[in-house]
């Protein structure tokens, strides 16, 4: 046994299995992430693929699925709520003429096309009115170690519109210290007021707007007298998006302040490292996961040391 009372994991990658829908993940009886390829999505809430739920290998849920407030928000998915007019997050979008959010037909999808591999999916991004913008190839991969699991994420957009494309968020569009775009997780409720921990010994909701090249949120369970750690790990220099109230979320943003420009035939590629972890790390924790599992070091995505 480890220390959350659950028996010791077998350090190692886990097989994904394809229910033809899904994508799934074990370690043992617990089901520690769907990845759901094929949604069944209103237009509203931008179709795309999401992960939910995210289990710790505890069991305990770290994820929220359509909560009452954003219903768009579905566990841990790639979004881009602004891009060229186009709202490829879900809900209403941000208009600065009229300073504030208003529904428009513009609600984009990202399409599933085929899996090439093991986790490695090409998607197709569509606008409302069926213009194909954007080819995607995304790599996923998942390792378990003692007491948590890493999911490897990596993603290249290819440009196929035909003229540039010009990546955004609120922020650029009027809403100030609203930058989100890009990949992002919703926590469950229980976690709202959590514990954020980041690089460089920063830390808290001011890490809103803030750089680094990782932050943590520690989160406690309803129910169960367990707190969970989640890590998200993204390159040098990025602007997070995070909330701890009035709920919990977490976004390595794509062009929080900065529209990013993509041009006709060109490819942008990030990589990420999302840990699930049992227990609340403290810094000196997680910083020492940092070091031993640097992002850029050659290995497939998820890839984890014993």
């Amino acid at each position: 046994m480890n220390g959350t009372g659950h028996p010791a994991n077998v350090t190692g990658r886990v097989e994904l299995e394809d229910t033809g829908t899904e994508l799934v993940a074990r370690d043992g009886a617990t089901e520690l992430m769907r990845y759901v390829y094929r949604p069944e999505s209103s237009v509203y809430e931008g179709p795309k693929p999401y992960a939910h739920p995210l289990r710790t290998l505890a069991g305990d849920v770290v994820s929220a699925y359509r909560p009452n407030d954003h219903r768009w928000h579905k566990g841990l998915q790639m979004t881009a709520s602004h891009l060229s007019g186009q709202n490829f997050w879900g809900g209403a979008s941000y208009v600065r003429e009229l300073g504030g959010y208003t529904d428009l037909p513009n609600v984009g999808a990202m399409r599933h096309e085929e899996f090439t591999g093991p986790g490695r999916e090409r998607l197709s991004w569509h606008t409302q009115g069926g213009e194909h913008w954007v080819d995607e190839v995304r790599e996923m991969a998942v390792d378990v170690e003692d007491d948590h699991w890493t999911l490897g994420l990596s993603t290249s957009m290819t440009n196929v519109r035909g003229e540039p494309l010009l990546f955004g968020s609120p922020t650029t569009h009027g809403r100030p210290m609203a930058g989100y775009s890009g990949l992002f997780w919703r926590g469950p409720r229980s976690f709202t007021g959590g514990l954020v921990i980041a690089e460089g010994g920063q830390g808290g909701p001011e890490m809103m707007g803030r750089t680094a090249s990782w932050l943590a949120y520690v989160g406690e369970h309803d129910e169960v007298d367990r707190s969970s750690t989640l890590l998200f790990v993204a390159a040098p220099g990025t602007t997070w998006f995070v909330r701890t109230t009035p709920f919990a979320a977490v976004n390595p943003s794509l062009a929080f302040r900065q529209e990013v420009e993509l041009p006709p035939g060109a490819t942008w590629s990030h990589r990420y490292r999302v840990v699930v972890a049992d227990g609340a790390w403290d810094r000196d924790r997680i910083e020492d996961h940092v070091r031993s599992h640097p992002l850029d070091d050659g290995a497939a995505p998820g890839e984890g040391r014993s």
